[in-house]
C-alpha cells in the first residue's frame, strides 16, 4: 500500500476473512503486518498535521514518572527500582533501572492482550509463537520503534466536560463513558476529528491519583482487578475508533471501562483484532491545561517507544507540540 494513501474497508465488513475473530482486520495490511492501525499514518498525514499544528513551539510532555505508582501498583505489577553506583575510583556515576513496561505511562503492545476466547494475538499470532525458545520476536513493540507513533493528536477533555455539565463520574468506579459524551466533548471543544487522529482522552484519573491518600490507593492496589472509568464497550465505539483513529489513549488504567461490562473486551479487538496501539496512564493534567487556555484541542504527537526486540509493551517518551 502507498505511503501517501490509506484506504479500510467499512466497519460492516470486518471480519474480513471467515472463521477470524470477531470484528478482526487481520490480512488488511498482509499477513506478516506488525503495524496494525498505524499503517494509517502515512507520510502525507504527518507531514500536513505537522504543518498545520506546530505553530508556537509549546511542547508538553505527557509521561508520568517511570516512579509514579511506588509502592501501590495496580495487577501485581512490579515497582519502579533505580540503583545509582559510582564508576570505580572516578567523579563519574551510572544507574540501573528495573521496572515493569506497564508500571506507569505506557502504549500497549501487540504481544499483550489477545483473543480471549480464540487464544490469539494480532494476526493470528499464538502463545506458544511468543512463549518458545524460538522467538522471533514478532509483534513486538520494536516493529512501532522504527517510525515511532508520530501524528496529530487530539485530546477530548471529558473530565472538563462532564463538570462544566454537572455530570457524575468517578475515575476510580467501573462507569462507562457513552460515545455521545465523548461525541459530545469534541463539540464542546470545537474539535474537528481527522482520520488517522491519535485519540487522547482525559478521565480524571490521575488528578485523582494526586489527590489521593496513601491508604486510598493501597487499597486499589490490593484488589486483583481494580475498578476503574473509561469508554464504553459497544459496537459503536469500536465503529467510531475504527473510522477514525491510528491511536487510542488515555490517562486511566485501561483506556475502556474496567473491568468489562460486557462478555468481550476493546483490548482484544483493538489490540488483537485491529493492531491499535492503546496508550494508558497518561500524565494529561498540564496538556488540559494548555488546551483550556489556548482553546484548542489539537496538536502534534511524536511518542518513540522503546527498541526493545519482542518487547509487550513500552513507556510511551511522548510529547504533544503546540
Amino acid at each position: 500500500m502507498s505511503k501517501s494513501e490509506v484506504v479500510i474497508p467499512k466497519f460492516s465488513e470486518l471480519p474480513l476473512r471467515e472463521g477470524d475473530p470477531p470484528y478482526s482486520a487481520w490480512g488488511l495490511y498482509g499477513k506478516d503486518d506488525q503495524l496494525g492501525t498505524l499503517n494509517r499514518l502515512a507520510d502525507r498525514i504527518v507531514r500536513d498535521a505537522a504543518r498545520k499544528e506546530i505553530q508556537t513551539g509549546k511542547r508538553i510532555s505527557l509521561n508520568w514518572p517511570l516512579n509514579a505508582q511506588r509502592d501501590h501498583l495496580l495487577f501485581g505489577r512490579q515497582a519502579f527500582h533505580q540503583r545509582i553506583f559510582q564508576l570505580s575510583s572516578y567523579i563519574v556515576n551510572d544507574d540501573t533501572w528495573s521496572f515493569n513496561s506497564q508500571g506507569s505511562s505506557q502504549w500497549d503492545g501487540l504481544r499483550h492482550f489477545g483473543y480471549q476466547k480464540e487464544q490469539k494475538f494480532y494476526n493470528g499470532v499464538t502463545l506458544e509463537d511468543i512463549h518458545n525458545e524460538k522467538d522471533t520476536g514478532v509483534n513486538g513493540v520494536h516493529a512501532w520503534s522504527e517510525q515511532g507513533i508520530v501524528g496529530r493528536g487530539i485530546l477530548l477533555d471529558f473530565h472538563r466536560w462532564r463538570t462544566l455539565n454537572g455530570i457524575d463520574f468517578d475515575p476510580f468506579e467501573s462507569q462507562s463513558i457513552p460515545l455521545e459524551y465523548l461525541k459530545a466533548t469534541a463539540k464542546a471543544q470545537g474539535t474537528e476529528i481527522n482520520f488517522g487522529d491519535i485519540l487522547i482522552v482525559r478521565t480524571g484519573y490521575i488528578e485523582k491519583t494526586r489527590s489521593a491518600s496513601r491508604e486510598q490507593l493501597q487499597a486499589r492496589a490490593e484488589i486483583e482487578l481494580p475498578p476503574s472509568g473509561g469508554v464504553e464497550q459497544s459496537e459503536e465505539m469500536l465503529e467510531w475508533i475504527w473510522s477514525n483513529f491510528s491511536a487510542v489513549a488515555g490517562d486511566h488504567p485501561a483506556f475502556e471501562c474496567w473491568p468489562s461490562q460486557k462478555p468481550w473486551m476493546l483490548h482484544e479487538v483493538l489490540l488483537a483484532g485491529w493492531g491499535c496501539p492503546i496508550g494508558e496512564l497518561f500524565d494529561l493534567d498540564k496538556l488540559a491545561e494548555h488546551c483550556e487556555k489556548t482553546g484548542r484541542w489539537s496538536f502534534f504527537v511524536t511518542s518513540e517507544v522503546c527498541n526493545v526486540p519482542g518487547g509487550v509493551a513500552s513507556p510511551p517518551n511522548i510529547l504533544a507540540i503546540f
